[in-house]
């Protein structure tokens, strides 16, 4: 890929989606994936009950094998839980889940950017609106050149990135903690840290309003609307660890409660 693009210049840097990943993990130190609606909220929730999570990027039959294979329950698609299988993609069921929990998040989004990045090699954190500023503070100690990922969106029939502008601003707040010197900030990373500053006083009127916000409220799922946007209400960091989220401690740099 051309050089052009890879923010190589600068230690704080901003892009989005698969590509985005494929270009600037293999120059940075740290990847923060954002999916602000909802997988690294999922993730941020779940692992903040002391959970362990494992991205999986495909749902469908081998998602039920890799599942058992760890000993783990399956977050099913929203409106698809049952009994058997109580915990979906959204943030808000998985606020029951038990200490030592093990579950398999399969998100063809935000699954397959973290372990695309963490095949690169760079550390990888899931953050969110809610975890920003603890997310910032780890990144900062996990390495100088610290990367952030929006995710987007999909649109259903091209099945090409939709930038969302829940994971701009949730880009953007990430980044607001930082704070990075201006000089060491891409030009990307300074729009996406401008977009969160323009959003901040209303934070939970964009989430509520913007595409994906009013998708999920008329789909009966505006709980996890109001769980997103509840900005840094987590000290938790997930940071993906032998291809599972675990919480890193800030003390030890190493996973742990």
């Amino acid at each position: 890929m051309s050089p052009y693009y890879d923010q190589s210049a600068y230690r704080t840097r901003f892009e989005w989606g698969p590509e985005g990943v494929r270009a600037l993990a293999p120059h940075s130190d740290v990847v923060v994936i954002v999916d602000v609606l909802t997988f690294s909220t999922a993730v941020d929730v779940a692992v903040g009950q002391g959970a362990t999570v494992f991205p999986y990027r495909w749902r469908d039959a081998s998602a039920e094998r890799f599942a058992r294979e760890h000993d783990a329950a399956l977050a099913v698609s929203r409106g698809a839980t049952s009994p058997a299988h109580p915990f979906s993609l959204s943030p808000a069921s998985l606020q029951g889940l038990a200490p030592g929990a093990r579950l398999v998040l399969p998100s063809p989004n935000g699954a397959t950017l973290s372990l695309l990045a963490a095949e690169a090699g760079a550390a990888v954190l899931a953050g969110s609106l809610r975890n920003a500023a603890a997310t910032a503070r780890a990144a900062a100690a996990l390495g100088r050149r610290v990367t952030v990922i929006a995710a987007g969106e999909r649109w259903p029939v091209s099945d090409t990135l939709r930038p969302s502008i829940e994971d701009l601003i949730g880009a953007g707040a990430v980044l607001s903690a930082l704070d990075a010197p201006e000089p060491t900030l891409s030009p990307e990373a300074a729009i996406a840290l401008a977009a969160f500053a323009a959003a901040a006083p209303r934070l939970r009127q964009h989430l509520d309003a913007c595409a994906s916000g009013r998708e999920l409220r008329e789909l009966g799922f505006g709980q996890d609307v109001a769980v997103a946007a509840e900005l840094n209400a987590s000290g938790s960091v997930p940071i993906l660890r032998d291809g599972a989220y675990v919480r890193w401690s800030r003390y030890t740099r190493e996973p742990g409660a």
